[in-house]
């Protein structure tokens, strides 16, 4: 019933942060429609979707066109078809026509022995080896300070391809609070 397959693994953290990421929301939408809650599990995953397209996606479109067929590319390939599988398998309740369209040109396009249909599987399980708190609260980090680099950058009026002399980052001794 795992038609994505078993998590991969990558050395890429960029890899195992949306695969963290994945895990988390897993477990959120799976309690939240375990308690008839809807609503909560949908922007669950609306704002892993987000997380997906607009940091995962984009920051590894290098890996993605590269020319060459080496581990990295590989990993990031395996990487984003196993989240689009397991994630049009945690939308079919919500979803049901989208991920039924997404499971059939991903998993049936790849596996003709997977179910006939998304809305035949079975609910994904968060799987607790690819949890990663702490590499999430970095990501999460690292996508604030970004996002304050691009307010100042646009109060500054300076361009976003415009390279800068330095950058400064205050943070709080121990651990960083934006």
């Amino acid at each position: 019933d795992n038609t994505e397959g078993p998590t991969p693994s990558s050395g890429n953290a960029l890899d195992r942060w949306i695969l963290a990421r994945l895990n988390q929301v897993v477990a959120r939408v799976t309690a939240s429609l375990e308690n008839y809650d809807a609503f909560s599990a949908t922007l669950a995953i609306e704002t892993f979707i987000d997380d997906l397209s607009n940091w995962y996606i984009r920051r590894s479109r290098r890996r993605f066109w590269k020319g060459e067929h080496d581990a990295d590319k590989n990993a990031a390939y395996g990487t984003l078809y196993h989240t689009l599988v397991k994630l049009s398998r945690l939308l079919a309740p919500l979803t049901p026509f989208v991920s039924e369209v997404i499971y059939q040109n991903l998993a049936r396009g790849v596996f003709p022995q997977a179910r006939e249909s998304v809305h035949h599987t079975r609910l994904p399980e968060a799987d607790p080896t690819a949890l990663d708190d702490a590499l999430v609260e970095q990501m999460d980090l690292a996508r604030r300070v970004a996002s304050l680099g691009l307010s100042a950058r646009s109060g500054a009026n300076l361009k976003v391809r415009q390279p800068l002399a330095r950058v400064l980052v205050h943070v709080s001794e121990g651990r960083a609070e934006l």
